[in-house]
């Protein structure tokens, strides 16, 4: 079923502005602040695991954890979940911190780990253990998963439940000094094996893993869980608002059931919001390192990747992102944005900013026959339209140059505006030219060559004698023009939902096989091969376009297309999730 188009809440609105409207999250940390909860203050935290690189749906998370802490005035702490040394790396965390900052994120003194509080949280479980809420379960993982039972059928109590306190503080005590191999036993929270939710059915608190981790070495040979060390972390930070995605809303009465049954330090609220979902576009991190790993892209910074460091590489900026979020806005339930509208904010930032050029990606020789062959004429273009004082620039028209082959045709169709033979189009800035001749391959038959006569009258825009001249062709001195790699990019998924496959099916089945098309030689501007990374770029009629960070160097810059020009009958679509 096509989703119906979806408007956007507005985006959220600093609080105390006269007639401002509050989203649904800052009007309860306005009304807990009013109230005086915890004494005022606002405290919030952003908690990725380092198992794989942030990606743009973080992106939400990191605007409304350290924007609502700014807004009231309070902090907003960065802190790793790293409590699973088999997947996590310190490449990881160095990533997620860079991918934070240049977001223009700040958390101050405010790092943490949740290997920090490792001797904390075993403290915490042997409390947990002397009140009987905890227990030393034997069951293999498979038996655990057996005995759990299912959304439709309730689980059955492990034969190992009712253990003495003493029993299980023996065990556990045993666990951490590694006389048990790896999965052998688990400490397991004793709550309610015939609970709806299934999250409640004695849920594993630690596991055996003898693995190093990235912080602590072989210091540990057991390790929290997430859900263990998660909501825990949280209380000894003394966040007062745990703001998370809607996928954790089924495990909030686990975190608050965990904070009833020890000596919590304090007490967070935890509040869900809609995650970010985008069309064209997979959030997963297990699948987009599979990506990675098989090869279907070129690493985690791959500029197809949905990932912040694959967007700066791609050429995406903080403010295009922020002012998508801003459209967004900030809900309770569930929806699915269409990339275009992500696509059309930094479009609408770069067509501000980004300076023109002119460049040919498939060039075809133009011969000006009645231009002199030693002259050079220096013609001035505009460097941005919309933005007057970028001033001009001059390029250099020479006998020789080289036009887009798109932009001839030897059997034009109807309403067909550019070159042809007999037909007369402009050169952009200078002069209108008119097709000869049409030079072919004898092999082929197809054009290698055009030559052309020039109407000197015609300079600067100029028809004296009123004729129309709709065609207007960009093109490049063929002996000025610089020659450099120029990567056109495309949706990384041709299927707009790539996640809704048969059961029989993979989501790599909706990997698109032109997401990427590399031009190795195209003509540009000749100052273009001094451009560097961090600049941006109008190639005219061909999109905007980024110096890639990765593979340029001084004097050999790669391109790559940020985002294609929005055509004028091209549509912005935002989708509802069906």
């Amino acid at each position: 079923m096509t989703p119906r188009p979806a408007v956007p809440d507005p985006p959220p609105s600093p609080p105390g502005e006269d007639g401002a409207s509050l989203n649904f999250l800052e009007a309860i940390v306005a009304a807990d602040v009013a109230a005086g909860k915890h004494g005022g203050r606002v405290q919030t935290r952003f908690p990725p695991e380092p198992n794989g690189y942030l990606h743009i749906g973080h992106s939400k998370a990191l605007y409304i954890n350290f924007g609502l802490a700014a807004r009231y005035g309070g902090r907003c702490n960065l802190r790793f979940d790293d409590t699973n040394p088999a997947t996590e790396e310190t490449e990881y965390v160095e990533g997620i911190m860079r991918d934070i900052r240049w977001l223009g994120h700040d958390w101050g003194d405010g790092l943490y780990y949740a290997s920090d509080y490792f001797e904390t949280l075993y403290g915490f479980a042997v409390q947990m253990i002397e009140r009987g809420c905890a227990y030393v379960c034997d069951l293999t993982a498979e038996e655990t998963r057996e005995y759990r039972g299912t959304i439709t059928t309730p689980g059955r109590n492990s034969p190992y439940r009712e253990r003495s306190v003493a029993e299980n503080l023996d065990l556990f005590r045993r666990m951490r000094a590694g006389e048990f191999p790896d999965g052998a036993r688990t400490l397991r929270a004793k709550i309610d094996m015939a609970s709806p939710n299934l999250n409640l059915r004695d849920p594993v608190m630690y596991r055996i893993l003898r693995a190093p981790h990235h912080r602590t070495g072989t210091a540990w040979c057991i390790y929290p869980t997430y859900d263990w060390a998660h909501g825990q972390s949280d209380a000894i930070e003394g966040i007062t608002h745990s703001l998370c995605s809607l996928e954790f809303e089924n495990h909030r009465p686990l975190y608050d059931w965990f904070l009833d049954h020890f000596d919590a330090p304090s007490r967070p609220r935890q509040i869900e919001f809609a995650r970010l979902n985008i069309t064209h576009t997979v959030m997963s991190k297990r699948k987009l390192l599979r990506l990675v790993k098989e090869g279907h892209v070129r690493g985690w910074d791959d500029p197809r990747m949905p990932t912040l460091a694959g967007l700066r590489r791609r050429g995406y900026t903080p403010t295009a992102i922020h002012a998508f979020l801003d459209k967004v806005g900030v809900t309770k339930a569930d929806s699915t944005n269409d990339i275009a509208l992500l696509e059309d904010c930094l479009r609408a930032e770069l067509n501000r900013t980004a300076p023109r050029r002119m460049a040919v990606l498939d060039p075809l020789k133009v011969v000006i026959t009645n231009f002199p062959a030693d002259r050079v004429e220096e013609i001035e273009a505009v460097n941005n339209p919309e933005d007057e004082s970028a001033g001009t620039r001059r390029v250099s028209l020479t006998r020789e140059v080289f036009i887009e082959r798109t932009d001839f045709r030897l059997d034009p169709p109807r309403k067909y505006h550019r070159l042809a033979p007999g037909r007369e189009v402009r050169l952009r800035y200078a002069y209108c030219i008119t097709c000869d001749e049409v030079v072919r391959d004898p092999a082929t038959g197809e054009p290698v060559a055009l030559r052309c006569t020039y109407d000197p009258a015609t300079g600067k825009g100029q028809t004296p004698d009123g004729r129309k001249v709709r065609g207007i062709v960009h093109w490049v001195s063929a002996v000025h023009a610089a020659t450099a790699e120029v990567r056109l990019y495309d949706h990384l998924f041709a299927a707009p939902f790539p996640e809704d496959v048969p059961e029989d099916g993979d989501f790599l089945d909706a990997v698109n096989p032109r997401s990427l098309e590399v031009i190795p030689a195209a003509r540009l501007e000749p100052t273009l091969i001094h451009a560097v990374p961090g600049e941006w770029y109008q190639f005219e009629r061909h999109g905007y376009f980024c110096v890639d960070s990765g593979d340029s160097r001084p004097g050999t810059p790669v391109f790559n297309r940020t985002v294609s020009l929005r055509d004028t009958w091209a549509k912005i679509e935002r989708r509802e999730c069906r």
